[in-house]
């Protein structure tokens, strides 16, 4: 596995080449795309990673599953850089830090919500219209469910992490009343 920095660099230079093009989203579907074949795949993930198997031999996988894909040109290309320069084990992170870059340039926050209970539609759209007049962007929500939250909400954007549950509330008393 690369290291964050090196994965990083690798993000942002497919990033400004996405950027010259004004082609962001359509890049990062892309390279999503071949994350998830490589993922979902171990045996070929074990191929790519494994510095044991020759080079060459990675090359052939790589452009076939790229012709299968039909990635552009540039997309097909910073893979096959990946596999030249022996990075491609690190793919998920690149992957990652090319989607902070994008969400950052294109306006997007991405929040998880866990909530103790099904939020309804209008519950859920409030609560966007809430954390989008809060972060200033577009807010992408992935909602999650935990009983064990017993009511409230649980909401992380990006580092920050709002804690509105009543288990949380009832433990801070707990605590309060035992000291």
């Amino acid at each position: 596995m690369i290291t964050s920095n090196v994965a990083r660099r690798y993000a942002r230079a497919f990033f400004a080449v996405a950027g010259e093009e004004n082609r962001y989203e359509e890049y990062y579907r892309e390279l999503s795309l071949f994350a998830a074949v490589m993922a979902d795949n171990k045996n070929l993930k074990e191929l790519l990673s494994n510095p044991v198997y020759d080079k060459e031999d990675k090359k052939k996988v790589v452009d076939r599953i790229l012709q299968k894909l039909n990635l552009s040109l540039p997309t097909a290309n910073f893979i096959r850089l990946l596999v030249e320069k022996r990075r491609i084990a690190g793919m998920a992170d690149i992957e990652e830090n090319y989607r902070k870059l994008m969400d950052d340039a294109i306006g997007i926050s991405r929040v998880q919500v866990t909530t103790a209970f099904p939020l309804t539609s209008e519950l859920a759209a409030n609560l966007q219209r809430g954390l989008e007049a809060l972060t200033g962007k577009k807010v992408e929500m992935q909602i999650d469910e935990d009983e064990s939250l017993l009511g409230g909400v649980v909401v992380r954007v990006g580092d920050k992490l709002y804690d509105g549950s009543i288990k949380v509330q009832l433990d801070n008393m707990t605590k309060l009343l035992v000291s």
